[in-house]
């Protein structure tokens, strides 16, 4: 029963970023680009890394084929974000993240 729970815990904590609310608050206070470098690696961590591991586990070792579930279960958001992120600020020539005010286009769910 515990597993079932730790599971559950763990794909809400996954799908949790992907909720519109989420993301509209996120979108508010520093913009389109978090928003895109989260939905992004979402989509990395939970579609790429799998479809990685199978084709290294099917032509490399099978040994691959366990991370797969690995890669479902693993969160590794809150170390690739930040650094993403970090290279982008970096990039784009920004000090600091700006800050959007949209008081009258959000507010409607």
């Amino acid at each position: 029963m515990r597993l079932f729970r730790w599971l559950k815990g763990k794909l809400n904590h996954k799908l949790e970023h992907l909720r519109w609310s989420s993301i509209k608050k996120t979108f508010q206070q520093h913009g389109l680009a978090l928003v895109i470098i989260i939905v992004g690696w979402e989509i990395v961590e939970d579609i790429i890394f799998p479809i990685i591991f199978a084709f290294l586990g099917a032509n490399v070792h099978p040994a691959f084929y366990s991370g797969i579930p690995a890669s479902l279960i693993l969160c590794l958001h809150w170390l690739a974000v930040p650094i993403i992120w970090g290279m982008w600020m970096k990039i784009s020539g920004k000090k600091e993240a700006e800050k959007k005010d949209f008081d009258d286009c959000c507010d409607s769910h």
